[in-house]
């Protein structure tokens, strides 16, 4: 997965270029997609910079092994990121959690 296939699963289920960011909580990690996207005047990021964020994220999910689990998450949700809200995506590191988690 590139940050650009990752751009493409939410223009496809959502219609906008969303920020998403890693957060850790109570020891789990979440692929987060959060409400401010690309496409609005107050996003604090160019495309370039937007471009090398979404890089790094997506290295990261194909690091832990998870780019099915957050397309079929993505594709399959319900849920839409609105402000204050955002869409949380729970990655399950199985056994190599203690590799990611300090």
């Amino acid at each position: 997965m590139t940050g650009q296939d990752l751009r493409q699963i939410l223009v496809d289920k959502w219609g906008y270029s969303y920020d998403v960011q890693v957060r850790r909580i109570q020891g789990k990690i979440f692929v987060q997609i959060m409400w401010k996207y690309l496409e609005q005047a107050s996003f604090p990021l160019s495309e370039a910079e937007y471009m090398a964020h979404l890089d790094t994220i997506a290295s990261y999910v194909e690091a832990w092994g998870a780019r099915a689990q957050v397309q079929q998450y993505i594709v399959q949700t319900r849920e839409r990121p609105r402000l204050g809200k955002a869409v949380s995506i729970p990655i399950d590191l199985g056994d190599r959690s203690s590799e990611w988690i300090i």
